[in-house]
């Protein structure tokens, strides 16, 4: 069958999942898209954009978008003639934490709202992001001084799933061991933002420094103009420690540094799923992670002891056990790399082409 794929973001974990299921899917998906910037702007004009870039709408049996564009102002304006669509939620501005300073703006989660409620079908990247969603949403929907429309609500749900992004995972070699570095490498691989917490990742490393630990640092991930001033005083602070620094384009040396990698971190309190945890675990890095958003979904409960804190007391005493070489060993890191075969587009593909091919049928 052939899908039309509008990504109005096209960048970051949008870009990733857009071309990863076009690339895997046994159906043709045709990708329009606009540049990842101006958020606000995307989900305000994208449907005015495509609707004079899209090829003919007639001949794909589906329409599949992110909620970065306001699907109900692009079905109003193309009227008869829009297929059947599907959204998928990476994030979602009805739980999305606002940028320090900043208050949420309700018209973007009334965007999010419409677009779910015109959707034939609608799938969240994890179940934590599901259940936020559904939690979120009737006290959204409170802060409407009346005529509060709560039946949306069960409308939304009706249509709505969970299916998590593909990943692509990079291939190791046997003995991850010997590609590992002396000293450790901490890896850092998730965008320069206020949601990904840099604030406390920095506030563990210099507790390293005062117990004497060795490390070097590559301070990967996207990184835009107003980024987190964490970093660049980390940059001074660390100087010859940090042997990368910047989002990396080249997807073989990204999965060069993570195979070098000892430990990634995460210090977030914005995740919706992770898939720079999952490549770097698939790459032989121990993850240290905090017990919230979507990281007890994706480490499977056994290991969650080992690779979950609670606190950033917890996670500090982890790290050092890591930096200082008394942590798993290679046979139970394996387990989990093992664990992550689970989200590669391999495992996960065929469940996105029915979900198409049932988007076809209505």
């Amino acid at each position: 069958m052939k899908f039309l794929f509008l990504e109005p973001f096209f960048g970051g974990s949008h870009r990733y999942f857009a071309e990863g299921l076009a690339a895997h899917s046994r159906h043709q998906i045709d990708l329009v898209t606009m540049p990842a910037r101006f958020w606000k702007w995307r989900m305000r004009g994208a449907a005015l954009y495509f609707l004079k870039k899209i090829p003919s709408i007639e001949s794909y049996d589906g329409l599949i978008t992110s909620n970065m564009m306001s699907l109900s102002d692009f079905r109003s304006l193309l009227r008869p003639r829009c297929p059947p669509s599907l959204v998928y939620f990476h994030e979602s501005q009805i739980t999305y934490p606002p940028a320090p300073g900043d208050t949420m703006d309700v018209h973007f989660g009334f965007t999010d709202m419409t677009t779910a409620l015109t959707a034939n079908r609608i799938l969240f990247n994890s179940q934590t992001h599901f259940d936020a969603f559904f939690e979120t949403l009737p006290k959204f929907l409170k802060m409407m001084p009346d005529f509060r429309p709560a039946w949306a609500v069960d409308e939304i749900r009706s249509r709505a799933g969970v299916l998590h992004p593909g990943c692509i995972l990079p291939k190791i070699e046997k003995d991850v061991q010997t590609l590992k570095t002396k000293p450790p490498l901490i890896i850092w691989n998730h965008r320069w933002e206020f949601d990904k917490n840099p604030k406390d990742f920095f506030l563990a490393l210099d507790e390293m420094v005062k117990r004497g630990l060795d490390f070097n640092l590559a301070l990967l991930g996207e990184n835009f103009q107003n980024r987190p001033k964490e970093f660049k005083v980390a940059r001074k602070r660390y100087g010859k420690k940090i042997v990368a620094y910047g989002h990396e384009p080249s997807r073989a040396v990204y999965e060069s540094w993570l195979r070098r990698g000892t430990v990634v971190i995460s210090t977030a309190w914005q995740e919706n799923f992770g898939i720079s945890m999952v490549e770097a675990i698939s790459a032989g890095c121990i993850p240290l992670l905090p017990h919230r958003l979507s990281y007890p979904e994706i480490i499977p409960g056994v290991f969650h002891n080992d690779f979950l804190y609670r606190n950033q007391e917890e996670l500090v005493e982890k790290l050092a056990h890591v930096l200082s070489g008394t942590f798993l060993s290679e046979e139970e890191m394996a387990e989990i790399r093992f664990e992550m075969g689970r989200f590669s587009w391999g495992r996960i593909i065929a469940e996105y082409d029915n979900e198409l091919q049932k988007l076809a049928s209505i």
